[in-house]
């Protein structure tokens, strides 16, 4: 082979190897394409106690020991944080401060919050069992979940001795979740990760995708987003509305029908994935999840 055939020889291998900058602009991911593998829901106003009656009342009570009227609407602000947290919270909205000043002469401290706590908790006890009816469609969801291989966990506001009134009486309609997790069980409750993580730890479950979070507060669904996962609004059952099954149904249409757009505005603007009534509806969600999982796409 003569220089000239060398040369030209040399020159086709060059053409056909990659250059690094041929390469470098890709990368490349993992994706889950699995299907769900545990659900996690709330307690209050998700599958039991319709409206989230029983926290609301109590607080309403412990605010009025210390003379200081609150609303329903003034005590549900917070709810889903941890009950110590959840009171603290109320003693810093405006118009709660503003009464306490006019009662009391000065602002609320720690020393009043931890009072309150301390009212509130024997309070609770007592109440929580006057509020504990499955929300119609829990059973049937929760049914349908373990027939497709979910596993069930669950996260709460409530204590641990809160939460084990909540288990019992759940026990005795035929509801017992996987794992509980109490926002006193772990660094800070919602809107905080820490809740769902712990309930994936007990579960053995992963990746974060692979599990759904459904809750009926506004923190409870920050929870599920701070976690990774996908998230479910529910917008009636719970706290944004709060009212009682029997109320709820004796609304006129057009007050439900206000009364349900803005909490479905709600939750969507907090960043839910989806947004429905009760759990008696979450079963569509997991087949479009389900769905989605499958072309790979992510909460």
């Amino acid at each position: 082979m003569n220089d000239r055939a060398r040369t030209s020889s040399k020159a086709s291998s060059a053409a056909q190897r990659p250059t690094e900058s041929a390469v470098t602009p890709f990368r490349y991911r993992r994706t889950y394409t699995g299907p769900i593998r545990s659900v996690i829901l709330d307690w209050a106003g998700c599958t039991m106690d319709f409206g989230c009656m029983a926290p609301a009342v109590v607080f309403v009570e412990v605010y009025k020991r210390k003379q200081v009227p609150i609303s329903m609407e003034e005590a549900r602000i917070p709810m889903g944080a941890h009950k110590r947290v959840h009171i603290q919270k109320i003693s810093q909205i405006d118009t709660v401060r503003n009464r306490w000043q006019e009662t009391h002469g000065r602002l609320p401290n720690e020393d009043d919050i931890d009072a309150m706590f301390a009212d509130f908790v024997p309070l609770q006890l007592a109440c929580l069992s006057d509020y504990s009816q499955l929300i119609p469609g829990t059973l049937e969801a929760v049914a349908e979940c373990r027939k497709r291989g979910y596993k069930i966990g669950s996260t709460t506001g409530y204590t641990v001795e809160m939460v084990e009134i909540n288990m019992r009486d759940g026990k005795k309609q035929g509801y017992e979740p996987d794992s509980t997790v109490s926002a006193a069980q772990v660094p800070a409750g919602r809107p905080y990760p820490f809740m769902c993580l712990q309930n994936m730890l007990n579960l053995q479950v992963w990746p974060v995708e692979a599990c759904v979070k459904v809750d009926d507060t506004i923190p409870g669904v920050e929870e599920g987003l701070n976690s990774g996962m996908w998230t479910v609004g529910l917008a009636v059952s719970g706290n944004e509305i709060g009212l009682p099954l029997d109320a709820w149904n004796k609304l006129p249409a057009d007050e439900k029908a206000r009364k349900r757009e803005r909490a479905y505005q709600r939750h969507a603007q907090c960043g839910a994935h989806y947004v429905i009534d009760s759990i008696a509806d979450l079963v569509p969600c997991l087949d479009d999840i389900e769905a989605r999982l499958k072309r790979g796409e992510k909460p």
